[in-house]
Order: structure tokens, then sequence, then C-alpha cells
């Protein structure tokens, strides 16, 4: 298309926009000679987008230093580029030649990318890239267009020694506006001819602090990239960053500032106060204050407070994001300064990059902690004290950047005693993940409620997930510990293996069957049991304990079982006195296996849980059991057998209470059942009353009119019990009921 000037004569295409550029005069900035370049080239050339590269000498890589027309998301990937790589902007560079690709983005609807070099005295110092709509490689006109664009930037960058000197400055890194839209984010601050090459430097450090302020996720990386970043080439030692909650600030992140200064004079100031950072807002607009005598004048109220900070100049920058005031960053320096007309642009310009980026930290800050606060709320709050198990357990969320994760935990009491240890991952992080865990959870706890074995809860489990969809899965590890046999069970599918620890500290990997993960496996799933040494610990983990990035899975797992070992060395939880002591212990002992494990301070890009299990044994004097006759005589024999074991325990007071349970459930097992019958008691917090039989058939509670004769047995059961149930075995079941025991009753033998 042909451009008409001087009264409508036609002129070739480009010609205008190179005219334009020529009449620029020397005292144009680098920064300003990239953008307005890159502006140019796109515009003429009709493009998605342009990016401007540059290597310094000594470097291997290039670094991006401007961009056009393009979001974040996609200038993220071209922020460094290898230069021996083949990447356009990399072939333009090396090959010192105009390198077309074809196919560059099309997901962006780019049908290729056009890179020409610009060519230094001593070699290419960079390229300028742009992505085209049209298909097919752009005509001589255009190619000439661009190589003049870039030999007219290239002739001024020449001029900025920066880009020669190893010792120096990164490049500039500055992002265009997009002509397309005729908006954008004002150019970084434009270093001018003749300053000092302190100032050169200062200009071209700003693209490591755009890349760093790109890679902060939260407001504390963003407040540590600009202190790394913007600090040290000003010579300031203070900052303060503050963002607006309600209608007051707060300090989000400081250096140089005493905590005390910061809680008394700054954090919570009320935006209708008559403080400097306060007035930077409402005017929306610089402060610069060379002095502390300047500051005095500026604002004489707040005098008290220079003497306390330690500062005599400052720089109060408004923090302003889409429009909307955000925050306040205020860099200070301890000795009076002056702030030159291209020191006060550069700052302003840097105002603008850590409001978008405290602006994205923000939310991804509030988003996070919802998330992290829901998962908190799927966990267990607490474990619960149970006579059998003395638990603890530790969650460490993932590393930075990671969403949160579907790890998660249980200790779930049930009948006789008997404890479930519960530990899983839901793959995949996120929400969504998240919501499936506590699902997960809620599942096993109906499940184990109902007494179902442990292959039968991760086949209910593996249907729950399946039905979610083929995308998702989870692996889990289900347990049953009796403390009676010391016998515990095993089932697992897709998750590593438990870690047992016996009382003399020796490490043992106990043989359980491996099973597909949880919504991808084929029921039924095998078992495993093992008898524990008395005293024995268990350790449950999932994966992002033992796969720290960079790691070998193998020296993990041995790193796991010497830390265990040391640290239980270290902490003597077996002289833990009583079976409801030691949890303390117990939560010490979690503490130093995760330090242990990541004593680096390291984070995997999974998170991770461990739970820790301290299991005691039932003592014999505490368990007693009798066969019964499977006949009308059987009720009698147990209520004698109750009687005799009562007063051997000093629990008379529960005699009475305790004959109607027995009889109860010696009647319905002889009434409804077959099979050997048997009657176990057990004492522990409370009266434990079990009734063997070898029938599968449920007992229920039904109905009753005033005329019924009987159907009332279950129903003075539930009444005089604490809580009672039925639990199936491999030949038979067994129904139950507790009564609970005073807590100060001594124990008596």
């Amino acid at each position: 298309m042909a451009e008409h000037v001087d009264g409508g004569a036609s002129v070739a295409p480009g010609a205008v926009r190179l005219r334009l550029l020529e009449a620029q005069g020397d005292a144009l900035p680098e920064p300003e000679v990239m953008r307005l370049a890159l502006q140019q080239a796109t515009a003429a050339l009709g493009a998605l987008g342009g990016l401007v590269h540059l290597r310094r000498e000594g470097d291997d890589e290039l670094r991006l230093v401007a961009a056009a027309g393009l979001p974040g998301s996609v200038t993220q990937v071209w922020l460094r580029l290898p230069d021996s790589g083949d990447s356009a902007p990399a072939r333009a560079m090396r090959d010192a030649a105009t390198h077309w690709a074809e196919r560059a983005r099309e997901d962006l609807g780019a049908a290729g990318m056009i890179a020409v070099p610009l060519l230094g005295v001593e070699g290419p110092l960079g390229a300028i890239s742009l992505f085209l709509v049209e298909r097919g490689e752009p005509d001589a006109a255009r190619r000439s267009f661009l190589e003049a664009v870039a030999a007219w930037a290239a002739q001024r960058l020449r001029r900025f020694p920066v880009l020669r000197a190893p010792a120096g400055g990164e490049p500039v890194n500055n992002r265009a506006a997009d002509p397309a839209e005729g908006g954008g984010g004002p150019p970084q601050a434009p270093v001018v001819p003749g300053a000092d090459r302190a100032a050169v430097e200062r200009t071209a450090r700003m693209g490591d602090l755009t890349s760093a302020l790109a890679e902060a996720l939260t407001a504390k990386d963003v407040v540590q990239a600009a202190a790394e970043h913007v600090l040290p080439p000003l010579g300031a030692d203070g900052l303060v960053i503050e963002a607006i909650e309600g209608r007051r600030l707060r300090v989000v992140g400081s250096v140089g500032y005493a905590s005390d200064f910061l809680d008394r004079f700054l954090d919570g100031i009320s935006l209708e106060s008559n403080t400097t950072v306060a007035d930077v807002l409402r005017r929306r607009t610089p402060v610069f204050v060379e002095s502390e005598a300047e500051f005095l004048r500026l604002y004489p109220e707040l005098g008290h407070m220079t003497p306390l900070s330690g500062k005599q100049a400052w720089a109060f920058l408004p923090l302003i994001a889409a429009g909307h005031p955000i925050g306040t960053c205020v860099i200070a320096f301890s000795e009076p300064r002056g702030f030159g007309e291209a020191e006060r642009t550069l700052l302003t310009a840097l105002s603008g990059l850590v409001a978008q980026a405290l602006g994205r930290a923000r939310l991804y800050d509030a988003e996070h902690g919802r998330a992290q606060s829901l998962q908190r709320g799927l966990l267990p709050r607490s474990l619960p004290s149970l006579p059998a198990v003395t638990a603890a357990a530790r969650y460490l969320p993932a590393g930075r950047g990671a969403a949160v994760g579907g790890d998660w935990y249980d200790v779930i009491p049930l009948s006789a005693d008997r404890v479930a240890m519960v530990i899983g991952d839901v793959m995949g992080h996120g929400i969504t993940e998240a919501v499936t865990m506590g699902r997960l959870r809620t599942a096993v706890h109906t499940l184990a409620g109902l007494e179902l074995a442990p292959e039968e809860i991760l086949g209910k489990l593996n249907d729950l997930v399946a039905d979610l969809g083929d995308d998702q899965f989870a692996t889990c590890l289900y347990a049953v510990y009796d403390p009676v046999s010391r016998v515990c069970t095993f089932c697992r599918a897709g998750h590593p293996p438990p870690l047992v620890l016996a009382s003399d500290g020796t490490p043992r990997w106990p043989d359980i069957p491996a099973n597909p993960p949880l919504g991808v496996a084929e029921p039924p799933f095998e078992t495993g049991k093992l008898r524990l040494p008395e005293e024995s610990l268990l350790l449950f983990y999932t994966d992002g304990l033992i796969r720290p990035v960079g790691q070998n899975i193998d020296d993990e797992i041995a790193r796991l079982v010497e830390t265990a070992v040391s640290a239980a060395a270290e902490n003597p939880v077996f002289l833990a006195e009583g079976r409801d002591g030691g949890h303390e212990r117990i939560d010490t002992l979690c503490g130093l296996i995760t330090q242990g494990l990541l004593h680096d301070g390291a984070r995997t890009d999974d998170d991770a849980a461990l739970l820790i299990a301290h299991t005691h044994r039932t003592p014999a004097e505490d368990v007693v059991s009798w066969p019964l006759p499977e006949d009308a005589r059987a009720a009698a024999e147990a209520r004698a057998h109750v009687r005799r074991q009562l007063a051997v325990w000093h629990l008379g007071d529960l005699e009475a209470t305790t004959e109607i349970v027995v009889s109860e459930l010696v009647g319905n097992a002889v009434r409804h059942a077959k099979g050997p019958l048997r009657l176990r008691l057990l004492r522990s917090r409370s009266l434990i009353c079990e009734v063997y039989d070898g029938s599968l058939a449920t007992p229920r509670i039904r109905r009753v009119t005033y005329m019924d004769e009987g159907g009332r047995g279950l129903f003075l059961v539930a009444a005089l019990s604490s809580r009672w149930g039925a639990r199936y075995l491999e030949e038979g079941k067994c129904l139950w009921a507790e009564q609970e025991l005073a807590p100060a009753e001594p124990r008596q033998l």
C-alpha cells in the first residue's frame, strides 16, 4: 500500500516511516531507539507483534529487551534465547542475514516470523523480529524496509558503550506500545547522551528488573526483585512497598527499615491521612525529596519521622495499575542526593513495572491463600488420641509457584481399639484436586465406619475416582492395626509402601502387594499382613517427600531410611510413658524427618505428607474371652462371665448395664445367627463387649409396636452404649458395644 504525504504525492511503502526515523536527532536514548524502531516496523508490515533481542559481549544468549503487541504469556518464552539455537532471531544474528521461519507461532495466528540482524561494527548486536499474519515470505520491498529500520537502530545502538562492555549492565528491557492499538505503557526511562556511565548502566539493568518482576509470583517476590535490581544501581539502602487494603496502606515488604518504625509510622496508614505516601496516591504523581531539609519544608508536621528513619533522601512513587492506585513504593537513601531528570523518568517507569507486578502478585496471593485455606479445611485439624496408636503428621505444600495439591492423611478409630491409618495422593495440582482429596477423605471415613475390610474400601474408592473421569486418578495406602494381636493389615493402590521401625531402630519394608492406582485399577485388591514388634513406628508418606526435583528415587528412599533411623535415635519416642503419652515426641520426630529430607530448604515440585504412628499393644490382662454354647444357656453363661470379670476389673458399677447389653447381643446371635459363639471383653478407655458368631447376616434395628413381644434388643443396646455396631470377619461377624469409663477412674488389676 502506498503512503501519501505532501498533498497526496505517492511514495514507496515505508518511505515515510524511514523519513520519520532519520529525522530523529542524536539525542534519542537507547530505549526510545528500540521502541520507535519496533513500532514502525510492526505497523508498516501489519505484523501481529514484534521483538527486539540484544546480546552483550561475552554472552552466549540473546535477551529480550523490547516487545510490541504481544501478551506477557507469549514473550515469556522469548526472554532468553541461546545464540546457537534454531530460533529465527538467533539464526539471523549468527548468520548476519535476514531469516524467515515458516509457521513460527500458528497458535497465535501468525503465519511466520521474520528476523533481521542489528549489525554493529564488530559484529551483530542482536535482531529485530516480527510475527507476520500473511502467509509466505515477505517480498523484497518489505525485506529492504526492515533491513533499513534495523540499520538505523543498529547505528544508534552502537553509540551506547554499555552494549559492548562486558562489565556493564544488561541490555535495556523496554515493553513497547502496541502500534495496532495505539496504546501501551510508557517506555522505560531514557538515558540522556552525556550522562555518566552509572546512569547508562542503571538503565541497562532495567532488563534484569523486568525479567525478575515477570517471574515474581507473590508480593514478597516483587519486593525481593525490587530490592535486588533497583537499590544497588541507585545506591539506595531503603525500600518500602505498601499495598492498599480497604482505606489503608499495609506494608507488603521492606528493606533497610526497623520493624518498629514501620509499625509506628507506615503500616496501616489511612489514605486520608496527611502523610507523604497518602499524598502521592491522591496526586498520582511521584514526589522526590533530595534532603531532610526539603522534607521538613514539604511536610513540616512529619518532621519527627526523619531522625527515626535514618534516611535523608527519598523517592515516593505511586503504584498505578490499570488506571487504579494499588499502593506506593518508597526508595530511600542515607545521604542527601539529587535526582536528575533522567533518573526521575527512570524511577517513574520503575513504579509502573512494580505496580503491574504487584497487582498480579496480589491476585496470586489472594487466590493461593483461598486455595490453601480450602485445603487446610479438608485436612484433619488434629489427629485423635487413641489407646492403640500415638500419631502425628506433617503436610508440606509444593514449592514456589505450584498450586495446591491433593495429598492427605487421616487416623480413624475403629471398634475394639483398632485403628485405621490412611494416606493418599490425588494426582495433579489445583482446586479440583484438593476437592477430590476432600471427597476421598470423607468417603474413607464413611466406609471405615461401616467396618469394611481394607480391600473393600479401596474398591469403593476406585469406583469413586473412576466416576470422576478418565483424567483423574489417585494413590492410597490404607492400614488397620489391631492392638490385641499386633497384626497390621495393609492395602495399597499405586502408593509407596510404609516403613516400619522396630523399637531397637531396625528398619523394615513390609511385603505388601502392589495394586494399580485408584481410577485405573480393577478389583479385587490384594492385601498384606504383618505382625508388628511391640512399640513399632509406622511411617506413611507420599511420593513428594522422596522425589525432590533432580534427585534419584532410589537414593531418596535410602535417605528416607537413614533419616528416619537417625531421627528416631535422637528422639527416643519409645521411652514415652503410658499408652496415651508420647504425642509430642512423635510430632518432634515428624519435624526431624521432614527437615532431614529437605535440609537445604529446597522444596519439591509436588506437595508432600508424612504420617507417623507409634503402635501400642493391649495388655493381656485387659482382654478376656470365653466360648459360649449355641443354645438358650448362652445368655446366662455370658452374664456370669461378665459379673466375675467386672469384679476383677473393679467395674462393678457397670455390671447391671453390661449384663443387659451382653444378654441382648448373645440372644440376637442365638436367635438369628449360627456357628460357634464367643464372648470377648476388653478394658480400655471404654468397656468393650463383643459377641462373635458364624453368620454374615446384618443386624438392624427395626420398628416395633406396643403389642410386639420381641425386637427391642438392639434398641436397648443402643440406649445403654456410647456406640455399637457390627464388623465382618473372614468367617462370620462380630457384634460389639462400648460403654465409656469414668476418665478419672484409676486402673486397678
